[in-house]
């Protein structure tokens, strides 16, 4: 990790303004914050570090799509809105592709197909933006972000300097990296970095892309993984627009041969896949289907009953309804399977 540069920003001034965030988090979650700002450009961030100095806490708020919100957020929160994609070089062996944090991930990804740039086509219409895709190291059928990650630009605020981090910076692991381990509100992500490799080549390992019929004859496009990948989400998720909800709310829970073997052995219809380390990862949403679940509520928040790992918000739920219905599933596959479910989101 490494200063990017020694050239001093010019640093206008934030005005916090008190802002309503409902319509900023993807569960539509009533929420309000006392102090917030906007970042539109990168020579903002010196007065974001002093702000962040005075204030209690500092929230860096990207899409709203992996947050579970309280009815009132202490501190000051920052909305990261910088845009920008552009291409930094032709590689024989890749492209290198820049966008900005603010960026929308889904409509990155759509740029990038509908210029060539093959490589991100399985991560299509997962929500958020480009600088909270490396914090959460998404992925989706069968791509993982750090596989395509080249390395990325950061404001860490509480320094007051802008930083170049590389692979090894971002210590990824699963749905995990650097970023959730540090101190909330450390980092705001300016631009991230995406090495696509050259020459493309599909990744069709998961069944439903197998058994997709845009993909099951002959040799698909990335704009037909694209498309497959984009009907596949719709069918089997809710929209946020139009119900409020997280995407997946709880991780596919890793355990040992030895213990996939033994649950094998009690139910032999469990779902796992098997990892390179030699573990398994089991398919949380079977878990809880399993327990009874699936479309269950409890008051205004549920259970999607299309999809067991999506919990979502029926109308005027709030942060204590999604987090006790998240306990209590995660009581009963506790309880059944001796595994227990960690949620994806940020609990604020």
């Amino acid at each position: 990790m490494s200063n990017s540069s020694s050239k001093v920003l010019p640093s206008p001034d934030l005005s916090p303004v008190s802002q309503d965030l409902t319509r900023l988090n993807t569960l539509g979650l009533a929420s309000r914050a006392g102090a917030f700002v906007t970042l539109e450009d990168a020579a903002q961030l010196p007065a974001l570090s002093q702000l962040a100095h005075e204030a209690s806490s500092l929230l860096v708020l990207g899409g709203g799509s992996n947050l579970v919100l309280p009815s009132q957020v202490p501190g000051l929160v920052a909305r990261v809105a910088f845009k920008g994609v552009r291409l930094l070089e032709a590689r024989p062996d890749a492209w290198l592709i820049e966008a900005a944090g603010g960026e929308t991930w889904h409509g990155f990804v759509e740029t990038c197909v509908n210029q060539g740039w093959d490589g991100l086509e399985n991560l299509a219409l997962i929500p958020g933006t480009v600088g909270a895709a490396p914090v959460q190291n998404i992925g989706a059928y069968g791509v993982e972000l750090q596989e395509r990650f080249h390395s990325l630009t950061a404001w860490d605020v509480r320094a007051g300097r802008q930083v170049e981090m590389s692979v090894a910076d971002c210590r990824f692991s699963y749905r995990d990296s650097v970023f959730k381990h540090d101190e909330s509100g450390r980092w705001v992500i300016v631009s991230v970095r995406f090495a696509l490799p050259r020459p493309w080549r599909p990744v069709l390992g998961y069944p439903d892309l197998q058994r997709h019929a845009r993909l099951a004859a002959g040799q698909p496009a990335a704009r037909d993984i694209f498309d497959a990948v984009w009907e596949i989400r719709r069918a089997k998720l809710p929209d946020p627009a139009v119900t409020g909800n997280v995407g997946s709310f709880f991780k596919n829970p890793i355990v040992s041969a030895q213990v996939r073997d033994g649950l094998l052995e009690r139910f032999p219809g469990l779902v796992s896949y098997a990892q390179p380390d030699g573990g398994y990862k089991l398919a949380a949403g079977w878990l809880i289907d399993q327990c009874g679940w699936k479309g269950r509520s409890l008051g205004a928040a549920g259970v999607h009953e299309r999809q067991a790992l999506v919990l979502v918000n029926h109308g005027g739920a709030t942060a204590a309804d999604i987090m006790g219905l998240a306990h209590a599933i995660q009581a009963a596959v506790s309880e059944r399977y001796g595994v227990r479910l960690e949620p994806e989101p940020v609990v604020v």
